[in-house]
């Protein structure tokens, strides 16, 4: 499977990949993450250079990810910082995944249009990807990418592992479909704890 360069469509394709994790139901597809939007980290403006912070651009930065949607970040850059810098405007909507130490695989899903620093990782999920069935799958992959990242005191994972992550991809409908079934399990496990 593998979406076209602007996310407008989808088309299949046969890939060969070798040591895939499981099999899939036929209808469905196996690709890697890079595959399924577009991914790009983001930077950090020159801290000394007082014209690139104060504006009224949103700068993330991993510790604001939340594992839920992103509401709040309390930082802000200039429209001076995105011009003459290397950071990056993500879209609303965008997923986002932290790639360094003690926050790495913390996600989040932005509401709002933000920049992030560099140690942080954004997809802005192609057409025919449910931007909560990617949230949730990076979400289970957590242990695995801190497997990847290494024991030292700064564990870190490169954009590069990200994106060539495997993942199963089901077809749109299907993927509502789970989607409305993790969210029921969500409500049933809260109402338990609340008559706990």
């Amino acid at each position: 499977m593998i979406l076209n360069e602007y996310g407008n469509n989808i088309r299949r394709c046969i890939e060969h990949y070798e040591n895939l994790p499981f099999d899939v139901p036929q209808n469905w597809a196996w690709t890697t993450l890079g595959n399924i939007g577009k991914w790009q980290s983001g930077s950090t403006p020159n801290r000394l250079n007082k014209n690139y912070y104060g504006g009224n651009i949103p700068w993330l930065k991993t510790g604001d990810l939340n594992d839920k949607y992103v509401t709040y970040i309390p930082e802000y850059i200039t429209e001076k910082a995105l011009d003459e810098t290397s950071v990056k405007l993500n879209p609303k909507g965008s997923v986002l995944i932290a790639m360094y130490g003690a926050t790495i695989g913390k996600v989040g899903i932005l509401t709002f249009p933000a920049t992030t620093n560099q140690a942080c990782c954004a997809c802005d999920v192609f057409d025919e990807i449910e931007r909560m069935y990617l949230f949730y799958f990076l979400l289970s992959h957590r242990e695995e990418f801190l497997r990847q990242g290494g024991g030292g005191a700064q564990p870190n994972i490169s954009k590069e592992k990200i994106v060539n992550t495997y993942i199963p991809i089901p077809p749109l409908a299907e993927q509502k479909r789970i989607l409305q079934k993790i969210e029921a399990l969500f409500v049933a496990i809260d109402k338990i704890a609340e008559e706990l």
